[in-house]
């Protein structure tokens, strides 16, 4: 018995050592992985924040390139009728859009979604307005109809599309 406790003198001591030991590496070892997985997402982040804020910026150009005013005035031509203004108008919004199609990697979907409503919206006003001018009429008188229905709606959707990107954005980079 005294042979038994004099083994249990020497290896207790070293059982707990020892489980101390492994006990105190895992803790390292964990921290270590925590450690090296943060500065990767970091290391992601740098590199994708740039990105992911260009997103924003193209979208809200793509926006402002939609607005009906400026896309009046940009694809207006002398002599052109309203059934070439109207296809002009409407290759200009698709155009733009394709352009930017890629840029839905990096927004949220409700905010994709949003710039794809401010896109159907304008094509849908420039038939509405188109039906009601004579194919034949002047650009002018299209542009003029065209201002008109913009005047009457309270929010155009690139408006709410722009304030939704703009509000996103600062979200998620401010």
């Amino acid at each position: 018995m005294q042979t038994f406790f004099e083994i249990l003198k020497y290896v207790l001591p070293s059982l707990v050592v020892l489980a101390a030991s492994i006990y105190l590496v895992k803790a390292f070892l964990n921290n270590e992985e925590t450690r090296k997985l943060a500065q990767v997402k970091l290391d992601v982040q740098k590199i994708s924040l740039p990105v992911r804020m260009q997103a924003y910026e193209r979208l809200v150009l793509l926006l402002e390139r939609l607005q009906l005013s400026g896309l009046l005035l940009r694809n207006n031509a002398p002599g052109m009728n309203s059934a070439g203004f109207q296809n002009a108008l409407l290759q200009s919004v698709r155009d733009e859009f394709d352009h930017n199609l890629s840029q839905q990697l990096y927004v949220s979907s409700l905010a994709w979604e949003k710039v794809k409503n401010a896109r159907e919206e304008t094509i849908k006003l420039i038939h509405t307005a188109a039906s009601k001018v004579d194919p034949e009429a002047s650009s002018s008188e299209l542009a003029r109809q065209i201002l008109v229905q913009d005047m009457e709606t309270v929010s155009s959707a690139c408006d709410q599309a722009l304030d939704f990107l703009k509000a996103e954005a600062r979200e998620f980079f401010f």
